[in-house]
């Protein structure tokens, strides 16, 4: 008898339970609502008449909304009450089953007001990923009238993310639900092959939110693809919304964010990539919304930066700015996370798990800083040396990409990496230059810059930026086939007067003139005072270096020599 109590008791401990709000409702229509937990749909049903009718009558009784979640073996997962207009569909992160799948879960509820599926109704089924969302429309009687059914499409056709079918009476619905799901299930496993063939990226979908104008938004999204393609990042799609504010939770419009969430499954993403900075609460909404990985664009930078970082300096520097970064988006995870404290005097919980990684960040900040103080006093000493031996210091500068490595390599026959990626490197690096005429200079190349790059990444790089300090002449190369060059300008300008180096002379080069029209290259000289070149092209170099030791003989860095009997012609 002890037995069989035991089991009893333990069945009765794991009724499943009704979610929603039950207050106000009867104990006898709550046992109603946990009996629909034993009824059993066949697979190829989206739901019975049987229990149609029994979910109106018992929806129209209490006057509340009243929806199923039905797997696909038929069996009841959840019944939710909701109010008169709505239903809230609680947590299904166990019935997760990878993007390029649908949940396996079928909502089905009433609707009172004889109304069809609400935006809402569609928003959780997109955002879900659930394989149906259904409503049954309720007469005056407490009847089942109509049902109104939608489910996701594979691939978008005319901006539809979805299907939604005719309304169909009850009694008439003849859809076999298993069909259609294995031909969704074939079709999205279809496209989704289509898209990762050959391919093992992250893939991410870009996301601009334009306040000031489209023009300058379509400029920079450019811009952050170039970001998340050196990131080794594949761009599925781009979007870009027009607004007058920006959403303080969402960063952009919630139904914007719903379509970029189907989108997302159709086109494979697994990464949302904002041109912005974001808060953490907005990451955390933005990532709760769409159940996708979601970072910013100086995140992205920071993770570029982090690949590109060759030095023990340079690693040092993207770790102090990724810790910086990290430091305050750190949340509180989970009450049970403290730590009794030990010793004497203890009381009551210590440290939580959130305080000790912040402590920690903390303490890892100062090492780093201890070792890159080191960094810098070696580094001050080799410009010691270098003043020493009288020698003018020329530093390259300019916007990312503009080739300044590669120009490095032709002026000075060195071999340093240059690809056609932004940030190609980091690692500032110095080489000796000898000019036709036997005169020499130390010249360095610096880490690219960017617009709106990071504050943190830019403090962590003053070791790195400090070499410019010390430089006679700045040659600020920019890339001319870029027609964002001007505002390249401006961005290379503004940080220069960040860095308190706008006293420093400079001169301006463009660079890729082989990639536009000779009479563009002639204008823009001109109105720039710039001097033409290419860098794969060392007949281009030579007016440089004459312009260089010009620029350097007038701040009197050289004293005068007897010209070399080969003249400039040695370089070539």
């Amino acid at each position: 008898m002890v037995i069989i109590f035991l089991k009893i008791r333990q069945r009765r401990f794991f009724i499943p339970k009704v979610f929603g709000n039950l207050q106000g409702l009867k104990a006898s229509q709550i046992k109603r609502l946990e009996k629909i937990y034993r009824r059993r749909i066949p697979s190829h049903e989206v739901i019975t008449l049987e229990l149609s009718r029994y979910l109106a009558e018992l929806s129209f009784e209490i006057r509340r909304q009243i929806g199923l979640l039905i797997d696909r073996t038929g069996q009841v997962a959840f019944v939710i009450v909701g109010d008169s207009k709505s239903i809230l569909i609680p947590d299904l992160s166990k019935y997760r089953s990878g993007m390029a799948r649908l949940r396996g879960l079928r909502c089905v509820h009433t609707h009172l007001n004889k109304e069809g599926l609400s935006e809402d109704d569609l928003t959780d089924l997109a955002l879900l990923r659930l394989d149906l969302m259904g409503a049954i429309t309720i007469d005056e009687r407490g009847l089942p009238l109509f049902y109104h059914l939608a489910y996701l499409l594979p691939e978008n056709k005319n901006g539809a993310g979805w299907e939604i079918l005719e309304p169909v009476r009850y009694g008439r619905l003849n859809l076999n639900f298993k069909k259609l799901i294995d031909a969704l299930e074939d079709e999205f496993y279809r496209v989704q092959r289509a898209h990762t063939a050959f391919q093992s990226k992250d893939k991410a979908i870009l996301i601009h939110a334009a306040v000031k104008g489209k023009a300058e938004a379509e400029e920079s999204i450019i811009e952050l693809s170039e970001l998340a393609k050196t990131a080794g990042v594949e761009v599925v799609d781009i979007i870009i919304q027009q607004r007058r504010q920006i959403n303080p939770k969402f960063f952009i419009g919630k139904g914007k964010l719903t379509e970029i969430a189907i989108r997302a499954l159709q086109a494979g993403a697994n990464l949302l990539i904002f041109n912005h900075e974001l808060n953490p609460s907005q990451v955390k909404s933005i990532t709760s919304f769409t159940d996708l990985r979601v970072i910013d664009r100086t995140q992205l930078i920071l993770d570029i930066f982090a690949q590109r970082a060759k030095t023990r300096e340079g690693k040092i520097q993207v770790e102090m700015a990724q810790l910086k970064y990290l430091l305050p988006r750190l949340v509180k995870q989970d009450a049970s996370m403290s730590r009794l404290t030990g010793g004497i005097g203890g009381r009551g919980p210590g440290e939580t798990k959130l305080e000790i990684d912040r402590r920690r960040i903390k303490t890892k900040l100062s090492h780093l800083q201890k070792e890159l103080k080191a960094i810098r006093r070696r580094r001050a000493q080799r410009r010691i040396k270098r003043k020493r031996a009288e020698l003018p210091i020329i530093s390259i500068i300019g916007y990312t990409n503009a080739g300044k490595s590669t120009l490095l390599n032709v002026l000075t026959r060195s071999d340093v990496l240059a690809e056609n990626k932004l940030f190609a490197t980091l690692d500032p690096t110095t080489r000796k230059l000898r000019f036709p005429s036997e005169k020499e200079a130390i010249i360095t190349d610096t880490v690219g810059f960017i617009r709106d790059l990071p504050k943190d990444l830019l403090e962590a790089f003053a070791a790195t930026l400090e070499e410019l300090k010390d430089a006679h002449l700045l040659l600020h190369l920019i890339d001319i086939s870029n027609p964002n060059f001007p505002e390249h300008i401006e961005v290379v300008e503004e940080l220069l007067i960040k860095l308190q180096l706008q006293h420093i002379p400079r001169l301006r080069v463009f660079n890729k003139i082989d990639l536009v029209s000779p009479e563009y290259a002639k204008i823009q000289c001109e109105r720039y005072n710039c001097i033409g070149i290419s860098a794969l092209n060392p007949k281009t170099i030579l007016p440089l270096l004459a312009k260089i030791e010009e620029k350097l003989g007038g701040l009197g860095y050289f004293k005068p020599k007897k010209e070399a009997e080969q003249g400039l012609s040695t370089l070539v």
